[in-house]
């Protein structure tokens, strides 16, 4: 049952619909449960009203930098997108630097793109990209690539070595650069930017009356030439496809440009397409109740969770928050958040296509909530969208004391999320 990472399925024809066939095939398969009666109650409890609207805008795709042009901040936003990844080393990220992955992977492209901006040369083309170093980049991250080991031969002195996680992070952020510039230098672009704009102009020439086949044509070209956003598997024989960074990126340009007119071309509707699957997403759908591993016994990610199922435990979750202290923040110890369990690629696959097929479930309870047993404060419901379903479940993670001490599940050694 284990996973071979080198066997892939070959890349779909229809990228949005096999996303979304292939993860409910592989969720059903698994017999990992979503019912209606857990979406209602997660869609009608205090956590979800009370906090919805307020924190499923707040994407946190604004950048204190000033872009000298449009291509240079898509390019900014592709570079983002390929390397919005590190999940796996969230903890030792947090006990060096205080931050998750996501802030940490943003620090790095502030670093990436202010040290572009001198004279030095830009890291951010396809030369650039190749040329960055694995000691480059942990400058830039503010990190430490040694661990302390016992010297083999001095009994009693301790030696600093490189190796540990964040160095396992590091090679892997190398790696991605390394790998993606030459991809892009073999076809002669001159940095990912470029690519991704002649993607989006050719997505425009396909604009039609089915909202996904612009977004067809950008993923198909985004992921069938770079390898660390061929974002698929086989598992138990049957192919899935995730393609989380491919759609965040396509998603991510819409937030930034889909309202300003800037662009000369028309953008993708991105309103439909599926959520961004990580790890975040389906741990916090099991801890909501939402999901339901008890009858998943194949991989065992039945036991993955324990407690999860404990209703006193649920209620509080889907309860208003915890009242908040009035101890300053800043003079409170910062505690390093808590190592979820740790799985192989493929129950990290299983995991993700349940929790993008559970969205969409979600989504379609939420509209066919009928009108006439809705207080009349509570008919938004029925137009949520999959995009603010996915910034809702993956910023409330982080907005309440309570939600923050949820384990995540991890999965080291991937690119993908």
């Amino acid at each position: 049952m284990n996973l071979n990472s080198s066997l892939r399925p070959p890349l779909p024809t229809s990228y949005v619909a096999e996303v979304r066939k292939t993860c409910a095939a592989l969720r059903n398969a698994q017999k990992i449960d979503v019912t209606d009666a857990a979406i209602k109650r997660l869609l009608f409890s205090s956590s979800f009203l009370k906090s919805f609207k307020r924190i499923s805008a707040n994407h946190g795709l604004n950048f204190p930098l000033n872009f000298p042009s449009i291509h240079s901040e898509i390019n900014f936003l592709s570079i983002l997108s390929l390397l919005n990844f590190a999940s796996g080393y969230r903890v030792p990220l947090h006990h060096q630097t205080g931050r998750g992955a996501w802030d940490n992977i943003r620090a790095l492209m502030f670093g990436l793109y202010i040290t572009s901006s001198t004279s030095q040369g830009s890291l951010l083309t396809a030369k650039g990209m190749q040329t960055i170093t694995v000691h480059q980049v942990a400058d830039l991250m503010s990190v430490n690539l040694h661990v302390e080991k016992p010297h083999s031969e001095i009994p009693g002195l301790i030696v600093g070595k490189l190796g540990g996680p964040i160095f396992d992070l590091v090679k892997l952020i190398v790696t991605t650069l390394h790998e993606t510039g030459e991809v892009l230098e073999s076809i002669g672009e001159l940095d990912l930017g470029s690519f991704v704009i002649k993607s989006l102009k050719e997505g425009d020439a396909k604009q039609s009356a089915d909202p996904n086949a612009s977004v067809d044509v950008v993923l198909s070209k985004i992921v069938g030439a770079f390898p660390a956003f061929q974002d698929m598997a086989i598992v138990d024989g049957q192919p899935v496809y995730c393609f989380k960074k491919a759609l965040f990126l396509v998603h991510a340009i819409v937030i930034r440009f889909g309202s300003s007119n800037k662009l000369p071309f028309q953008i993708p509707d991105t309103s439909q397409v599926p959520v961004f699957s990580d790890n975040v997403l389906p741990s916090i759908l099991v801890h909501l109740g939402v999901i339901d591993l008890s009858r998943s016994t194949a991989h065992g990610l039945h036991t993955k969770f324990p407690g999860a199922t404990d209703g006193a435990r649920l209620d509080s979750l889907l309860g208003l928050p915890p009242q908040v202290s009035n101890t300053p923040t800043d003079t409170k110890p910062k505690i390093p958040p808590k190592e979820g369990p740790i799985l192989t690629k493929e129950q990290s696959y299983i995991l993700r296509a349940a929790a993008l097929d559970a969205c969409e479930r979600i989504i379609e309870v939420a509209r066919s909530l009928a009108e006439d047993g809705l207080p009349m404060e509570q008919y938004w419901i029925k137009n949520i969208t999959l995009p603010e379903l996915d910034l809702w479940l993956w910023a409330v993670a982080k907005d309440r004391t309570d939600y923050r001490e949820l384990e995540r599940f991890v999965e080291k050694d991937t690119v993908f999320f």
